[in-house]
């Protein structure tokens, strides 16, 4: 824990009077608020991967064949989604899930949502939409953006595409980041 104190001066030597305490150094904006205490902080970072997954986990979910336990909702608009989306991803546009989502989703199966990208909140209005209706929801972190930059095909309206990984968001010659 990183914390200021005050240290005593001594008295000055002609008035006996104690002398200008030092000004405190400056502390860092990383510091300003200090950090939450480890208990805290735990109960965070664990409430924090219960509503979110990574774009590589998910596609290395999907990847993995078989049944993922898990439907990937895409929310965005029909012009959004023929410009791509994630393969084999439910479309369900925000507006439609009151009306929709029974009918396309089953409750027992937990449902990830995706939007644009991390500037675009699409996708935690399309999980809280779903949350109220009793679905159990997780947000992809990056979205769509970083489904294409991490190097993951996709689909657009003239069929499937794929762009070389980012190496500022994807490992260049390995198969996860090892986080």
């Amino acid at each position: 824990m990183n914390t200021i104190t005050a240290q005593r001066t001594p008295a000055t030597p002609t008035t006996g009077a104690p002398a200008p305490a030092a000004p405190a150094a400056p502390v860092n904006p990383v510091l300003r608020v200090p950090p939450a205490p480890p208990a805290a902080a735990a109960a965070h970072f664990a409430a924090s991967l219960a509503f979110h997954a990574d774009v590589s986990d998910v596609a290395a979910a999907l990847a993995a064949g078989g049944d993922p336990g898990f439907v990937v909702l895409d929310p965005r608009s029909t012009a959004s989604w023929d410009q791509g989306h994630v393969p084999g991803a439910v479309h369900l546009p925000t507006a439609l899930i009151p009306e929709q989502a029974e009918t396309l989703l089953d409750q027992g199966v937990p449902v990830v949502t995706y939007c644009w990208g991390p500037g675009c909140n699409g996708a935690t209005r399309a999980a809280l939409a779903l949350a109220e209706r009793g679905f159990q929801v997780k947000e992809m972190l990056g979205g769509f953006e970083y489904w294409v930059r991490e190097g993951f095909a996709y689909e657009t309206w003239e069929g499937p595409a794929r762009r070389a990984a980012d190496p500022l968001t994807a490992p260049v010659d390995a198969a996860d980041c090892g986080c």
